[in-house]
């Protein structure tokens, strides 16, 4: 029986990337003062290399191969892996999300003092347990729903886990569109506009008013942040559910806006004129360890 190949992704730490690799001399003159804007960087980075070789070590203890991947953003292909392990916080899992389709993964809290880790079910104290099961297929299992995302009737991603926001490029600039779900059709203005999943429905669209939705939903959700209200008047559909059978659409009265998913690192720009839609993604992620009826973010 051949080696079970497992694809770790590890998130590239500020300390490692401008203090190690990139010599940083600004980073480090704050660093040697221990200036308050990098006084977490060292013991983040610390944590995060100790539960990196936990990982690796759990594995090769298990038979099994590893392929690592460094740094969040850099793609890779899972087809013939059993599991894909994101060590870092949400945001390492995010950016590995966009590259899988049916392979399962395990999100591994690197810091969890120091980063989010939402989707992420284990950390160092648990990591071997959880990482043992996860190979023997005995760990507990949930299907997140995800976005697909067209630009002009070409899709963009299938893989949206978080959400998406749409407005114009300089964030100063008032954001000018026009949506459309169903019968329902608006002309708004405002700072943009949220669209998330189920699971990201705990983040900014949250934040900007949105509703807490069950990890089992398979709707969407658009929330407009700070709209620009005429006399008054609120917005018929500044916050609205999408049913998985229907479609969002998000027209462009702008020249230069963007459209960013899953954070600020998968952007595209929009024109004048451009039409976006959002619907729910048949490929929804197999994310381990997750309660499926969990909801909001945990107060440490």
């Amino acid at each position: 029986m051949s080696a079970p190949k497992v694809v770790l992704v590890a998130k590239e730490t500020a300390y490692g990337r401008y203090i190690e690799d990139e010599e940083d001399a600004h980073a480090r003159r704050l660093i040697r003062r221990g200036d308050i804007s990098v006084a977490r960087w060292k013991k983040a980075h610390q944590n995060h290399v100790a539960t990196l070789k936990l990982v690796h070590r759990v594995l090769k203890t298990a038979g099994a191969t590893v392929w690592q991947v460094r740094g969040a953003q850099v793609a890779f292909d899972p087809t013939d892996a059993v599991l894909v392990v994101a060590v870092g916080g949400d945001g390492t899992l995010l950016a590995a999300s966009h590259h899988m389709n049916r392979v399962p993964v395990l999100g591994v809290n690197s810091s969890p003092e120091h980063s989010v880790g939402f989707f992420c079910a284990a950390r160092s104290e648990n990591v071997t347990q959880k990482l043992e099961a996860a190979l023997l297929g005995k760990l507990a299992k949930i299907k997140l729903s995800r976005m697909e995302v067209a630009l002009n009737g070409r899709t963009i991603s299938r893989h949206v886990l978080n959400e998406a926001l749409f407005c114009h490029a300089i964030p100063a600039a008032t954001s000018r569109y026009i949506l459309r779900c169903g019968r329902s059709r608006e002309e708004q203005r405002s700072s943009g506009i949220w669209v998330s999943t189920a699971a990201g429905s705990t983040g900014a669209a949250h934040s900007a008013g949105g509703k807490l939705m069950p990890f089992s939903s398979k709707r969407i959700q658009a929330v407009v942040r700070e709209p620009y209200l005429v006399m008054g008047k609120p917005y018929r559909m500044s916050r609205i559910e999408i049913p998985n059978t229907a479609k969002l659409t998000v027209q462009s009265k702008m020249q230069d806006a963007r459209l960013f998913l899953d954070g600020p690192y998968k952007q595209t720009k929009v024109g004048l004129g451009d039409t976006i839609t959002m619907q729910t993604s048949p490929e929804p992620l197999t994310v381990l360890g997750l309660n499926a009826k969990r909801r909001t973010v945990p107060v440490k």
